[in-house]
């Protein structure tokens, strides 16, 4: 977390020498300030970029996460497109600060995931401590959740979020030498290991209320129980809350399974049990799945 008091407020671009505009979303107001620099799409479209994440994550959670977040957008003259995406927490409140390159084009931000992801991040306890051992349970959050979120507010097509989990999920599977996501933490094993997780907690939750709960509704427990980015939180009591939220034990167990040991998932047998049929990079849907049902209630508004 970002402690420091002149930095953060160097960060925050309360020093940065323009006045700061607003946009709401879900209960909150998010201050967004624009460092030096020039950017060639108009402000009103940056504008809408920030409202479109800002209401995907209300969407999913039911609310945004905090009600009076910064974010700094850093105009940058390096390349096109959105990159450098942090967000910090702590008692000073929630604070994101992402790139945008002078020559990025309202197609690029209208394809963007990670003012989303970051934005998500205030959504979730720091659990990470003085260490990074669970890193992987923040990362892999928010990488599982942003494109669900933004299929949600149609965003995002539900066969392209499903394309890229099939794409993208494998680089989670635990590789040789590796131990639990507690104790592995690699690229691969943080953020898609972590959304793995998050992936069978989903289906799981899914499975033990007969459809009625899933993740989400984890998720909304665990935030309206003060789970933000302001708080610390101890691992097990983010478990603990997020079963409370959906009646299972779920999250507990798939936890205790998957923190100190290395646990393949048979990810082509789960995409067949959702019914997601992928070939040539093309995703089409078998709605006579055991899970298809499951998989169709992921992505609903």
């Amino acid at each position: 977390m970002l402690r420091n008091g002149l930095l953060f407020l160097l960060l925050s671009g309360l020093i940065a020498g323009q006045e700061p505009t607003q946009v709401t979303s879900g209960g909150a107001t998010i201050e967004v300030s624009f460092a030096p620099g020039k950017l060639d799409v108009p402000r009103a479209r940056l504008l809408a970029w920030i409202s479109n994440a800002a209401n995907a994550v209300t969407e999913y959670f039911g609310r945004f996460p905090v009600e009076q977040p910064r974010l700094m957008v850093r105009p940058s003259e390096s390349r096109g497109g959105v990159f450098h995406g942090t967000t910090f927490g702590g008692r000073r409140g929630a604070f994101t600060r992402i790139s945008v390159g002078q020559t990025t084009t309202e197609r690029q931000l209208d394809d963007d995931w990670m003012l989303t992801h970051e934005f998500i991040h205030m959504a979730f306890p720091d659990v990470s401590g003085e260490s990074d051992e669970h890193h992987w349970m923040e990362e892999g959050m928010a990488t599982y959740i942003e494109p669900i979120a933004r299929a949600q507010i149609g965003r995002m097509t539900a066969e392209r979020v499903w394309r890229d989990f099939v794409r993208d999920m494998p680089q989670g599977l635990p590789q040789a030498g590796d131990q639990g996501l507690d104790r592995t933490p690699t690229w691969g094993r943080t953020y898609w290991g972590g959304a793995i997780f998050w992936l069978l907690a989903d289906v799981g939750i899914r499975e033990a209320t007969h459809n009625q709960k899933g993740l989400q509704s984890a998720m909304r427990g665990i935030l309206g129980a003060g789970g933000n980015i302001t708080a610390d939180w101890a691992v097990e009591r983010v478990v603990e809350v997020g079963d409370q939220a959906t009646g299972t034990t779920v999250l507990g167990d798939l936890y205790k399974q998957m923190k100190a040991t290395a646990v393949h998932t048979d990810l082509d047998d789960l995409w067949r049990r959702l019914g997601v049929q992928a070939k040539n990079g093309t995703v089409t849907f078998d709605d006579h799945a055991p899970l298809a049902e499951i998989r169709k209630a992921i992505t609903a508004k």
